[in-house]
């Protein structure tokens, strides 16, 4: 009895399994990728010839002035679009939550899912025609999505929170927003600005993709003077978005261990 239930339960699972398999498999054939040309002789000295010309960054001063200038732009593209993010997505977390009735939280969950299934390039690729090329375009795009991901994190930690410090407070007289800011937000802050720095971490990497776009920083760069077969020169910026993204990562890394003790 006991083999034939572990059989049983283990069906599901086998059967998942199974079907992903498959899938993967049928995607190979679907798109008829052939692995031969890509490990041909000539197609490795050719990729071989190609890493080469990375070797030797163009370390001018002038060029080095130029990128730390977009590495800066690119820092703060991805700083303003999550405060917008940040700022958007607290407010849509309020209705999201539950606290205005089932249709607000309904309707705030609808936009929140509608920002969030939008690629960050293709809301780049949409605020450049409404922007207009540079980076304020990439700052919004960055927004528009990272709204939809923080505001759906906040929401849950807003409904996951325990009410009862919130409750206490309001039955010692306090109004609604008191209560709200002095029972449960205490709790879900460190949890939520834990969230915040994750996705700014992520923003950077996105920040520097959004310029093939047309969104300006670091990515502009890259697209530039790779389209015009200037290796050294996008080594160059290459190794400013590695610095970049090591910098802020490094930085919100250890920001994060300190709230650790605060998300426990």
């Amino acid at each position: 009895m006991r083999v034939r239930d572990a059989f049983t339960n283990n069906v599901p699972g086998a059967a998942v399994s199974l079907a992903l398999v498959g899938a993967v498999v049928a995607s190979f054939f679907y798109l008829s990728i052939d692995f031969a040309p890509l490990f041909s002789r000539e197609s490795m000295r050719s990729m071989g010839r190609f890493i080469a010309e990375f070797a030797h960054p163009d370390l001018s001063p002038a060029f080095v002035a130029k990128t730390a200038w977009a590495t800066l732009q690119t820092l703060a593209v991805s700083a303003l679009g999550t405060l917008l993010a940040v700022i958007a997505g607290g407010l849509l977390a309020l209705p999201a939550s539950g606290r205005f009735g089932g249709v607000a939280r309904q309707g705030a969950r609808f936009l929140l899912n509608y920002l969030r299934s939008v690629p960050e390039l293709v809301w780049a690729a949409l605020m450049v025609l409404a922007a207009g090329l540079g980076p304020f375009a990439g700052a919004l795009a960055l927004a528009l999505h990272t709204t939809g991901v923080l505001g759906r994190l906040f929401a849950e930690a807003l409904e996951n929170a325990p009410h009862d410090a919130e409750r206490a407070v309001e039955q010692a007289g306090a109004g609604t927003v008191a209560a709200f800011a002095y029972g449960s937000l205490p709790l879900v802050l460190p949890q939520c600005v834990a969230y915040s720095l994750y996705r700014w971490e992520m923003n950077i990497r996105m920040a520097a993709v959004l310029g093939f776009v047309g969104a300006g920083g670091l990515g502009q760069m890259l697209y530039f003077h790779l389209s015009i077969f200037q290796q050294a020169q996008a080594s160059t910026v290459l190794l400013a978005m590695f610095a970049l993204v090591f910098v802020v990562d490094a930085f919100s890394s250890r920001f994060r261990r300190g709230l650790a003790p605060a998300t426990a």
